[in-house]
């Protein structure tokens, strides 16, 4: 931004260097010469021809001008015969205040010299060190000169120029010579600036809106692109939950592996518990049955011995009762027999029978009563020996039952060691597959406590890798396309805001800028126009110095008019006045400005080129006066004309042409 128009003022007066002495080289009729200036007025007479306005040509081609009225080429400005002339200005450089006017020489006179040469080839000096045409320029332009403004340097023949500028080029020239130029150069800045900025917010407008299509667009291919996002981010929670829902099944499968694994290893223990008591118990009931079988054999050997023996007695019990009916017949044959048988020995053998009858009936007696006992025997080995049998087979019944026991249970084990083992190998697998998760659990952290089984999150996973499979054209750096593009045209709006706000504070800075440019003018032209007004009076005519309103600054212009003989003052143009009351009303213009002027010299050649001796007279005397009025500044008048005014203040140089080449004369203290 530029300085607030506060700050902005015209070019405080300081002390600029006036020119001591002009040295001319070859250059046009001169062949060297010294010419001294004095501050104040400087009034150069001589003949026609005779090299006078040689000199004002010099000073401006010691300032940078390239062309000249007389010659179209600087090489044209050398004398004939040379090759090389040298134009140098000497200023005045010593202390004033402090300080000298130009700070980077240290010496009380400073020299800028232009050399030119036939080759059409030129250079600067200052103080005999070569610089370049910038630097010129610039030193110039600090000291408010510029030897292309006819206010400051009026060259011979240019006071019609002046006239037929328009108002618009008259009142720059003014500005330029008074100092105002900063004001307008802001303001053109100024508006320049507002139209760049202008210019930019339309087109950071049209950038927004053409931003506002391009983002509506990766808006759309963003919120797709958050949509594939949220996609693979629950992706990734599903592979998660997947992972930690089969960590889920695998441990649960685990523990019931290991509960399957505790409560067959129980039962493993209690069948070896059954199966160790069923062999206690077979071994036992097998012991029982060989003792009830030896037992039992005894009761055979004890029955099979009392009916050998029964049968025995019963043999011999019927022996004695065939004996006894064996003797009953031979006692009834012997007593058939008595008469002739000897009674003695029927006696002997009665008694015999008797004898052996009741032997007989005895030992049959015993045999029965034998007999019964072992009858009673045989019966209660029978008993005993169906106890033992029945205790026989309900043992081998309890044996068989017991070894088809431990059969089973033998059995039964084995089936259980076997379930055991492909518990154990179950549990080694689900060991292994827990394992080999544990690498995928660790990346991806912590525990999700999932009901679902991992085929109804595998499922839901398929669902959402076909969504994302319908979202895999979307570019990776959607995302910070779109936000690089919500960015860019936040700072887009951001940048139009700031201009916007620019532009407002521009529009009022350059509105004041130009009140301020305009206050400067209107000021200026109440204060130079009684002055104006005051030199037309003197040859009895009447003006004014008006401003003519534009639409803009480089439309506004300044107006002179001027009255003759009594008739209202009119703008001044080439086609109402005559030349030589154009020339006085210019000459009258040109004076109303010097105490305004900024440039420490300012000069003209020929004024009065179409004035008629008195109207010179008058205007020569104002010029007189205006010099002394600004002793500090200097001015350099060149006349063919003879003046007849006498002024001490007047520093007179005359020029005259000797064998073809021009010389100088001063004289101070009159002029004539």
């Amino acid at each position: 931004m530029s300085k607030p128009v506060e700050e902005l003022s015209v070019r405080e007066r300081t002390y600029s260097p006036p020119i001591k002495e002009i040295i001319l080289e070859n250059f046009m009729s001169y062949e060297y010469a010294r010419i001294p200036m004095k501050e104040g007025l400087n009034l150069v007479v001589g003949p026609n021809g005779a090299g006078k306005s040689s000199i004002l040509l010099a000073i401006s081609v010691a300032f940078g001008q390239a062309y000249t009225e007389r010659s179209r080429k600087l090489s044209d400005l050398i004398r004939r015969g040379k090759d090389i002339a040298r134009v140098s200005l000497i200023f005045d450089n010593r202390e004033r205040k402090g300080s000298r006017p130009i700070p980077y020489s240290k010496s009380d006179t400073f020299m800028l010299s232009r050399y030119l040469r036939r080759d059409g080839s030129y250079w600067y000096e200052a103080d005999y060190r070569e610089i370049d045409k910038s630097e010129v320029v610039r030193l110039l332009r600090e000291f408010g000169i510029n030897p292309d403004n006819l206010l400051i340097i009026m060259h011979q023949g240019m006071i019609e120029e002046l006239g037929a500028i328009s108002a618009q080029q008259r009142l720059t020239m003014v500005e330029e010579a008074v100092g105002f130029r900063e004001y307008r150069e802001r303001i053109f800045r100024s508006e320049n600036d507002l139209k760049s900025l202008t210019s930019e917010e339309g087109s950071l407008v049209q950038l927004i809106d053409n931003a506002n299509q391009t983002i509506e667009y990766w808006k759309q291919v963003y919120e797709r692109f958050l949509e594939k996002k949220n996609l693979q981010e629950h992706r990734a929670l599903l592979e998660r939950e997947l992972l930690w829902a089969q960590e889920g099944k695998l441990s649960k499968s685990l523990r019931s592996v290991r509960e399957k694994l505790a409560a067959k290893q129980e039962h493993l223990d209690d069948l070896e518990d059954q199966q160790k008591r069923s062999g206690t118990d077979s071994e036992s009931l097998h012991k029982s049955l060989l003792e009830k079988q030896v037992e039992l054999g005894k009761l055979y050997g004890a029955v099979v011995r009392a009916e050998r023996e029964r049968s025995t007695d019963e043999g011999a019990r019927r022996a004695m009762e065939r004996l006894r009916d064996e003797l009953e017949s031979l006692r009834e044959d012997i007593a058939s027999l008595k008469t002739s048988v000897d009674q003695k020995k029927q006696k002997h053998l009665q008694e015999f029978l008797d004898f052996s009858s009741q032997k007989s009936k005895r030992e049959s007696e015993e045999a029965t009563r034998k007999k019964a006992e072992l009858d009673r025997e045989v019966s209660s080995l029978q008993a005993e020996l169906g106890a033992v049998d029945e205790s026989i087979k309900k043992v081998t019944d309890e044996y068989i039952t017991q070894r088809v026991k431990f059969e089973v249970l033998g059995y039964r084990i084995k089936l259980t060691e076997s379930e055991i083992r492909e518990l154990e190998r179950s549990e080694k697998e689900v060991l292994g597959e827990l394992d080999a998760l544990k690498t995928d659990l660790e990346r991806v952290g912590d525990r999700i406590v999932t009901e679902r089984q991992p085929y109804e999150v595998s499922e839901e996973m398929k669902l959402v890798s076909a969504q994302l499979q319908k979202l895999q054209d979307l570019p990776e750096d959607a995302e910070r396309i779109y936000k690089d593009y919500v960015g860019n045209i936040e700072g887009l709006k951001d940048k139009l805001k700031q201009l916007q706000d620019n532009r407002v504070l521009m529009l009022k800075e350059l509105e004041e800028r130009k009140k301020a440019w305009r206050s400067a003018v209107v000021g200026l032209i109440e204060e130079i126009t009684p002055v104006y007004q005051q030199v037309l009076a003197t040859v009895g005519a009447l003006g004014a110095i008006r401003l003519e309103e534009g639409s803009g600054i480089e439309d506004t212009g300044l107006q002179l008019l001027v009255g003759y003989k009594g008739a209202p003052p009119s703008v001044l143009d080439p086609y109402t006045q005559s030349g030589g009351e154009r020339s006085v009303a210019l000459v009258a213009f040109i004076l109303s400005l010097q105490s305004r002027i900024i440039s420490p010299m300012r000069a003209m050649d020929e004024f009065d080129i179409h004035m008629d001796p008195k109207n010179r007279e008058a205007i020569f005397k104002m010029i007189l006066a205006q010099s002394r009025v600004n002793q500090s500044s200097q001015h350099i008048v060149i006349t063919p004309s003879i003046i007849s005014v006498i002024d001490k203040s007047a520093h007179v140089i005359t020029v005259q042409s000797v064998h073809g080449a021009s010389e100088v004369r001063e004289f101070a203290g009159k002029a004539g």
